[in-house]
């Protein structure tokens, strides 16, 4: 049986029916402009902005709807200098990041981070599919580029610890700290192998040894979040807004290239390659993850930008890792010598391996019409352009991003709040290992007392707080002196830790007159001397001497004065021809802003406990030489270190 309707009532819906269609229209409207193209109801209701629809079902939604052009700017990370509002909507940016020292403003406080990351997030999200944009910037020892930010021990020191539960933990206060300025993605951790010390980046590197660097990939699940217990081990994971994405780098034999020379070549057979330089990207895949950058380096001559067959082949076929892999700074242009003199071809070789996204921080527009005419023409398959878009909306949906695309304000308290320095103050404590104490047949020269008459403390880099942070440190190369950032310095931990009686003389260059004069007067000496801040292949070295005037001082002190000698570096250097001279040696790498963490054990308040994480040569000479080297002669060997236990210090 048909409906029927009453005249009277035929009258009253018709113009009811018109009301209701013109007012859902006008509701629909901004969701049918984010939802894009399609037809009948997919104007209304769009399936991948549904955070109940499956995750798969979410990604497959989003790529069915997208034109090459919206696919092509996911792929493209751009200089957060050229991420203006139009450069976003134009090309459909996926990604921005902040180079080494890239900041919003000197001295930026977290508000105006958060402030420019959401202006560049309203750009995309302007865009026809409003699809946020991810931004990235390296975290390799804290939040480094923003002031005031905790900055931990780089990783030689962490590795040193032997402690990868406190590891997990710095991860974590570092995410709270990128969060609190409106980041959600860091280039970190480096999980390099580093087999030689003249590598400029041996720093960044946990270990000579696998198995511990592998350790240490507890820092991705402080990170991104520990994965739960039902959770699906192997596949990209951030546990929500208090974390972020991270990146294990670089892919792969970064720390194995012949003369530790930066970016250069690895030699290796697979079974050196998958016993030394591949094992912590099983655990970082396990971890979850999320993206993996590829080395500049290359690999029996076969630069790793182009290296399908680990990249595709073992990563993402082997290893079955789901996340997106990105390319290094600029990574693509490096293909070609000279640099960027065949840009096709470097777009086309570094896709083809299987870049997913490529880091262009100033030619994105000539990377996206080349890759786009590599497209169209045939060169470069359709079905690879979706599988590295497939793996970037993988990570945006698991990570939320979608459902919350803006910085948080409220966190803006994180940023290098007292727990955090409290935490790295314990990673410094952690961290230093005690080479030396004690001449032969005397007494152990540490733990310091507190109470003295006067103690010398001597060498620059007692009150550098930037010499003892290191590289990645407010600029790419780091700084000297005590005004990049907000620390401790440590001489500052010296006088804050002695007794108020004792008098503390800071000379950063004695010449041997003046501690002949003076020599009398004091019961002891801190030397504190080492390496200036750099990064990456301005600190290939292939002497590895300790820079003037550091052993004009440690022979001018050590010479006439007892003296303890804590060496700042990014990795062990030439030390032997000054042992004898010195009562007590002291490696405490790069311990970053909390410089008290290193008085705190130099006068027992704290033991040493901190075992090296790399082998300690005679001379260079040796090198390359790594524990289990059938040469093996070090002057400390891997996993030395001296212990003491807490005293008053009196």
């Amino acid at each position: 049986m048909g409906a029927r309707t009453s005249g009277s009532w035929g009258a009253v819906a018709a113009p009811l029916i018109l009301w209701w269609y013109y007012c859902s229209c006008a509701a629909a409207a901004p969701a049918m402009a984010a939802a894009g193209a399609g037809g009948g109801g997919e104007k209304y209701y769009a399936k991948y902005r549904d955070p109940k629809q499956p995750l798969n079902a979410r990604i497959s939604d989003l790529l069915g709807r997208m034109t090459l052009a919206e696919k092509i700017g996911q792929m493209s990370q751009i200089e957060r200098v050229n991420a203006t509002a139009d450069v976003m909507q134009k090309y459909f940016i996926g990604s921005v990041l902040s180079g080494g020292g890239s900041v919003p403003a000197p001295n930026a406080p977290p508000r105006e981070w958060v402030k420019m990351v959401n202006e560049i997030q309203r750009g995309a999200l302007s865009s026809r599919l409003g699809i946020p944009m991810l931004y990235g910037i390296d975290a390799v020892h804290g939040h480094n580029n923003v002031y005031k930010a905790t900055i931990f021990p780089h990783n030689i020191g962490l590795g040193c610890t032997r402690d990868p539960e406190l590891v997990q933990r710095i991860g974590a206060a570092v995410a709270l700290e990128v969060r609190a300025t409106g980041i959600p993605y860091v280039f970190a951790p480096c999980i390099a192998v580093c087999r030689d010390p003249r590598w400029g980046r041996c720093y960044e590197s946990f270990s000579e040894d696998p198995k511990l660097v592998q350790q240490m990939t507890s820092i991705i699940s402080g990170l991104q979040g520990e994965i739960p217990a039902n959770g699906r081990r192997g596949a990209p994971f951030v546990a929500g807004q208090r974390s972020v994405a991270a990146c294990a780098k670089h892919y792969v034999g970064d720390g194995g290239t012949t003369n530790g020379i930066n970016e250069n070549n690895t030699v290796a057979t697979f079974h050196e390659l998958l016993s030394v330089h591949m094992p912590p990207y099983y655990n970082a895949i396990i971890r979850g993850v999320a993206t993996v950058m590829v080395s500049f380096s290359s690999l029996n001559g076969v630069k790793m930008h182009a290296n399908r067959p680990f990249v595709t082949d073992f990563l993402k076929t082997k290893l079955r890792f789901r996340g997106f892999v990105i390319s290094d700074y600029e990574g693509i242009d490096r293909l070609t010598t000279p640099i960027h003199a065949d840009y096709v071809l470097s777009v086309k070789l570094g896709i083809l391996a299987g870049i997913d996204m490529v880091m262009i921080p100033y030619r994105y527009t000539e990377f996206i019409d080349d890759l786009t005419t590599l497209v169209q023409n045939g060169t470069i398959p359709m079905s690879r352009i979706d599988d590295a878009v497939r793996r970037i909306l993988r990570v945006k949906f698991t990570m939320g991003l979608f459902e919350n695309p803006y910085g948080d304000t409220s966190l803006a308290g994180e940023l290098g709040k007292q727990a955090h320095r409290d935490l790295a103050r314990e990673a410094v404590r952690k961290s230093l290992v005690l080479l030396k104490n004690g001449k032969p047949g005397a007494k152990p020269l540490l733990p310091l007392p507190k109470k003295a008459g006067a103690i010398l403390v001597a060498g620059g880099h007692a009150d550098d707080l930037g010499s003892q942070c290191g590289g990645w440190t407010i600029t790419w190369q780091g700084l000297t002196g005590n005004n990049l950032t907000a620390g401790t310095t440590i001489l500052d931990g010296i006088k804050r830790a002695v007794d108020p009686a004792t008098k503390v003389v800071y000379s950063e260059n004695p010449d041997a007159g003046f501690v002949q004069q003076s020599k009398g007067q004091f019961d002891y000496a801190i030397v504190v001397v080492g390496e200036p801040p750099y990064a990456e292949t301005f600190g290939d070295n292939l002497n590895l001497t300790i820079p003037a005037p550091g052993p004009a001082v440690i022979q001018n002190v050590c010479g006439s004065i007892k003296c303890v000698v804590v060496l700042i570096s990014g990795r062990p250097l030439v030390v032997e021809p000054y042992l004898g001279a010195m009562d007590a040696l002291v490696a405490a790498w790069l311990p970053g802003t909390e410089g008290q963490g290193v008085s705190d054990v130099l006068f027992g308040d704290y033991g040493f406990s901190g075992k090296l994480s790399r082998t300690w040569f005679r001379s260079v000479d040796q090198l390359p030489m790594n524990v289990g080297d059938k040469h093996y002669d070090p002057l400390f060997p891997f996993g030395f270190g001296l212990q003491t236990q807490p005293s008053k210090g009196y």
